[in-house]
């Protein structure tokens, strides 16, 4: 076991980065975000400055061990989470990037989408990555920055450039440019990954025009995979000691180590996971398959289930409908009423993600009446976001064949008592909040931690992620099953007023 106590987990997230520093008894020594800008240069385009977003690393790095009054010199480990789909490419010599980074929610590749189905590609891509033909994932976005960059292609060709999502970039960035790599979780998330080998997948990388030469080597989630090397606020040679993506962080940050064992996110949108052992579930019911984490080698899969909005739909009410100043308030104004008073939110605002995958559907409240005011508002927008949830759930125990037992909770909407109320009473399983809020910055500390010994084992992780606060299911069989029909029926109304909208134009 090493004798540095401290690990230091870098979450960069959609909107900002977070630094959390803990030691070897799990204990928060210091916490700090640093925001930077989206860009929207059209409709549907999202971008990121790589250059801000790294920035915003280092300040946020700073900050904790400010507050900390700790010294980076006994960190035995650094752990690296990211925001997943987003892609960055950079000169190799240099490191300088050739492009804004492409965001995860950015949809200016929906044609190349379109395109590889009409060629009869989407059964391939999804029998070897198990995931679904769409915008969100990497791989078309590399495409589309070699189609529309001039000159770009032919240096792709000759190795001059590098591809990565945000932990490829930062690990280049923290070693100095000496590792260019990516774990496997990440990787699982490009449409470029062989789900089978967990290796890049040559045929895949040809029908999306992807040279080999700018991929990133595909490492574990938990090892040393590298060393800081010059630095700005860090010494020389500490170990980076895991790269894993957000969701799948939280997977392991909430101690959903068995098969079987799942959590939801509830950030700006909510992400389910389950845990489904040593080899990759095929969906049959709408979810992804995807790569839990790897260590020693040995492979952990899941099978995950997004919904696009879910704190977002909060953070609507308060900016373009002007209904609450603070997004805390919502659960205030929502407990003003005993129900939403008829009305059914389907936060569609987005398009909607798994099971349905129907980019067209846009958000309704349908069930308005002239008694409908503020509070039922708020409390349909609450509603929405779980009733989504239940959605995903039904979808992964069908899928996995199997019924959850409970459903282990994180994310910043997770402090609303209210919607975590709502969420076991339409599920009709308890809900578990860790004491923990910080559960995706945790879980690559632990991977971190693991790979240099701070920790001995799963085991001894086990036992210190606790539990804060079990919320049980109060709602009976039947009132369940209403409730559950009215959303249904709302949301295949919403599908069927997006289909007539998209055959219109």
């Amino acid at each position: 076991m090493t004798e540095k106590r401290l690990v230091l987990a870098i979450d960069q997230g959609t909107t900002g980065s977070a630094a959390l520093l803990v030691d070897r008894e799990l204990r928060v020594l210091a916490h700090a975000k640093r925001e930077f800008p989206q860009r929207y240069p059209q409709p549907g385009w999202v971008e990121h400055d790589p250059e801000e977003i790294w920035q915003s690393v280092l300040a946020a790095v700073r900050a904790v061990f400010e507050r900390s009054g700790r010294s980076a010199r006994d960190v035995a480990a650094i752990g690296i989470t990211n925001q997943r789909e987003t892609t960055v490419l950079w000169e190799r010599d240099g490191g300088r990037p050739v492009h804004p980074a492409i965001v995860w929610q950015c949809r200016r590749t929906a044609e190349i989408c379109a395109q590889l189905k009409q060629e009869g590609l989407e059964r391939e891509f999804r029998d070897r990555t198990g995931l679904v033909l769409d915008p969100y994932f990497s791989g078309t976005k590399v495409r589309w920055l070699l189609e529309h960059l001039r000159g770009l292609r032919p240096r792709a060709e000759a190795g001059e450039i590098a591809f990565g999502t945000i932990d490829s970039f930062l690990l280049w960035r923290l070693t100095g440019g000496r590792v260019h790599g990516t774990d496997v979780s990440n990787a699982s998330r490009t449409l470029l990954l062989n789900l089978h080998t967990l290796d890049w997948d040559p045929d895949l990388c040809c029908y999306l025009g992807v040279p080999l030469d700018v991929l990133p080597q595909v490492l574990d989630s938990s090892a040393v995979l590298g060393a800081t090397r010059g630095v700005d606020g860090l010494p020389d040679d500490i170990p980076i000691g895991a790269l894993v993506g957000d969701q799948q962080a939280a997977l392991f940050g909430q101690a959903a180590f068995d098969a079987g064992q799942a959590k939801c996110t509830y950030g700006t949108g909510a992400f389910l996971l389950l845990n489904t052992g040593d080899r990759p579930m095929p969906s049959t019911h709408g979810l992804l398959t995807t790569v839990a984490w790897r260590i020693q080698g040995r492979a952990t899969y899941a099978l995950e289930g997004s919904s696009f909005i879910a704190g977002a739909a909060v953070q609507w009410l308060r900016d373009e409908l002007k209904v609450i100043e603070r997004s805390a308030e919502v659960e205030a104004l929502a407990r003003t009423v005993p129900d939403a008073g008829g009305c059914v939110f389907v936060p569609a605002l987005a398009g909607l993600g798994a099971p349905h995958w129907d980019p067209a559907a846009r958000g309704a409240v349908l069930g308005i009446s002239r008694g409908t005011h503020r509070g039922h508002l708020a409390r349909a927008v609450l509603d929405g976001i779980a009733f989504q949830i239940v959605d995903l759930v039904r979808a992964t125990e069908a899928d996995a064949r199997r019924t959850l037992p409970d459903l282990r909770v994180d994310g910043g909407a997770t402090a609303n008592d209210l919607l975590l109320q709502r969420q076991a009473d339409l599920l009709g399983v308890p809900v578990l909040r860790p004491k923990m809020a910080e559960t995706t910055s945790l879980g690559a500390a632990l991977l971190a931690g693991l790979a240099v010994g701070v920790w001995s084992d799963l085991a001894a992780l086990r036992e210190a992620v606790a539990v804060e606060r079990t919320f049980r299911p109060e709602l009976g069989a039947a009132e369940r099953e209403r409730e559950l029909a009215r959303w249904r029926s709302a949301v295949a109304a919403v599908r069927t007023m997006s289909r007539g909208a998209e055959g219109a134009r």
